[in-house]
C-alpha cells in the first residue's frame, strides 16, 4: 500500500485513564479533515488522567499508534496529545497595554496577552493556554479579532489554564519514548469542545460534560469564549467498581455488565430482566435484576451529576446555558444518563458527538472519540490556519506551549 504523504496529515494521542486513541486525519485538497485511521488499546498506566507508570503506558501508546498507522497506510512522526486530571487550574485574568502607532497589530496582541497572563501560579504549575474572552478597546468590548483597528488602550480578558509540570512531562517523556514527537499538549474538554459544540450554543450559553474513564471534565462556553473549566475525579471507572464491588465480580466482568446493561435511571430499568453475573474464584455464576442493578449505577451518576452541578454554581455561570447542557465521552453512553441529568440540571441535554469531521462512521458517531476529533481540529487549526487572533481566540496561544517545548528539551 503506498504511504500517504506525511505533510497532509494530522494524528491525534487521547491518552485516557481506560483507553489510548490514535486517530489519523488527512487534510482533503478543499480543506476538510477525513479520519482514516483509528487504533486503540487498553490503558494500564493512568490513574485518573496522570501518568503513574510510564512504562505501561509507553507501551499502551504504541499499540494504539500502530494500529492506526496499519489502518491509515501511512507512519506517525508527531501527534497532538491531550491532557487532563485533577491537577488542572483555571482563573480568569484581565491585562492591559498602550496600543503602539495608534493601529492594533499582531504585536500589540501578544503583549496584551503576556500583560494579562502576567499572574502569580504556584511552582509546579505551568500555563498550558491562554483563552481570550474578549478584547476591549478604549472601553468598547466584546471584539474578537482586534487586529487593524484604531485605538489608543486595548485590554484582554482572558481564561488561563494552568497544569502540573511533572504531568505534561512525563506525557511528553512517554511519547518521545515512542520514537513521536509531540506537536501541542492541549486540554482534553477543550479539544472535546471544538468537536461536539456549535458556534450556536457558544454564544448562547452552554456547559460540555465529558465523562472519561477516570476524570470528568467541564468547560462553559457564553458569548462565544470560555469562562469557566473544571475537572472532577469521579468517572466511568468508578462506576465501574461500584458494579464490581456491590455484585462481587471481577472489574472485567463489571465493566462488560456496565456496557451491556448498565442505566443510569432506576425508572428505565425493567424489573423482570435478570442479569448474568460472573462470581470471583470460580464460584458458581448467578443472576440479578436489571432494576438492582441500575440501582447501584444511578447513585454515582446522581453524585456525579450534584458534584458537576456545585461546579456550575460556583462559576457564576449557571443561570447563563441557555443552550443547556452536552453530554460526551464514554461514560456519558450509560442508557438513562441523559434522561437523569436532564433532571438534575433542569435544563435540555443532548449527546455529543464529534463533527465537522468525515470518514470512519465510528470516529464520528462515538462520543468516547470526541477528544481525539478535537484534538485533530485544533492540529488542523495549528497548521492550516494562518489568521493568528482567530487561532488564538480559539485554541490558546501557541507560544506558551514553544516555551514549555524548549523547557521540555532543557531538561530531556
Amino acid at each position: 500500500m503506498a504511504k500517504k504523504i506525511e505533510k497532509n496529515i494530522i494524528t491525534a494521542l487521547d491518552i485516557g485513564t481506560s483507553k489510548v486513541v490514535a486517530l489519523v486525519g488527512e487534510i482533503s485538497n478543499d480543506g476538510s479533515i477525513e479520519i482514516i485511521g483509528i487504533g486503540r488499546h487498553p490503558s494500564r498506566g493512568l490513574k485518573r488522567g496522570v501518568v503513574v507508570d510510564i512504562e505501561a503506558t509507553v507501551n499502551s501508546i504504541q499499540r494504539a499508534v500502530q494500529e492506526a498507522e496499519l489502518m491509515a497506510g501511512c507512519e506517525v512522526h508527531t501527534v497532538y496529545a491531550g491532557i487532563a486530571g485533577s491537577h488542572i487550574r483555571s482563573l480568569n485574568s484581565h491585562g492591559i497595554v498602550a496600543i503602539r502607532d495608534q493601529e492594533v497589530t499582531r504585536v500589540d496582541v501578544e503583549r496584551v496577552l503576556d500583560a494579562a497572563k502576567a499572574v502569580a501560579i504556584p511552582a509546579d504549575q505551568r500555563i498550558l493556554h491562554v483563552l481570550p474572552q474578549e478584547f476591549i478597546i478604549d472601553n468598547q468590548g466584546n471584539i474578537r479579532e482586534p487586529a487593524g483597528m484604531a485605538g489608543v488602550r486595548l485590554e484582554a480578558r482572558v481564561h488561563i489554564v494552568t497544569g502540573a509540570v511533572s504531568a505534561a512531562q512525563n506525557i511528553a517523556k512517554c511519547v518521545r519514548r515512542c520514537g513521536l514527537e509531540v506537536n501541542d499538549i492541549i486540554l482534553e474538554q477543550l479539544a472535546s469542545s471544538h468537536a461536539v459544540l456549535t458556534e450556536d450554543e457558544k454564544e448562547l450559553g452552554v456547559c460540555m460534560i465529558d465523562i472519561g474513564g477516570g476524570t470528568t471534565d467541564i468547560i462553559v462556553f457564553v458569548d462565544g469564549a470560555i469562562q469557566y473549566t473544571a475537572v472532577i475525579p469521579i468517572a466511568g471507572d468508578q462506576v465501574t467498581n461500584d458494579i464490581a464491588m456491590a455484585l462481587r465480580t471481577p472489574t472485567k466482568a463489571a465493566e462488560a455488565i456496565k456496557i451491556e446493561h448498565a442505566c443510569a435511571l432506576t425508572g428505565l430499568a425493567d424489573a423482570n430482566e435478570m442479569i448474568e453475573v460472573i462470581s470471583m474464584n470460580d464460584r458458581p455464576g448467578r443472576k440479578i435484576s436489571a432494576r438492582a442493578l441500575a440501582e447501584v449505577v444511578s447513585a454515582r451518576y446522581d453524585e456525579l451529576f450534584s458534584l458537576v452541578k456545585s461546579e456550575l454554581h460556583r462559576s457564576g455561570f449557571e443561570s447563563r446555558i441557555a443552550a443547556g447542557i452536552v453530554m460526551t465521552g464514554g461514560g456519558s453512553r450509560v442508557r438513562g444518563a441523559i434522561e437523569l441529568a436532564e433532571i438534575c440540571f433542569e435544563t435540555p441535554v443532548r449527546h455529543g458527538s464529534a463533527q465537522r469531521v468525515a470518514g470512519l462512521v465510528e470516529a464520528t458517531a462515538n462520543p468516547a472519540l470526541a477528544t481525539g476529533v478535537g484534538l485533530l481540529l485544533h492540529g488542523y487549526q495549528q497548521q492550516y490556519v494562518n489568521n493568528y487572533t482567530s487561532s488564538v481566540a480559539t485554541l490558546g496561544a501557541t507560544p506558551v506551549w514553544d516555551r514549555m517545548k524548549e523547557w521540555f528539551k532543557g531538561n530531556f
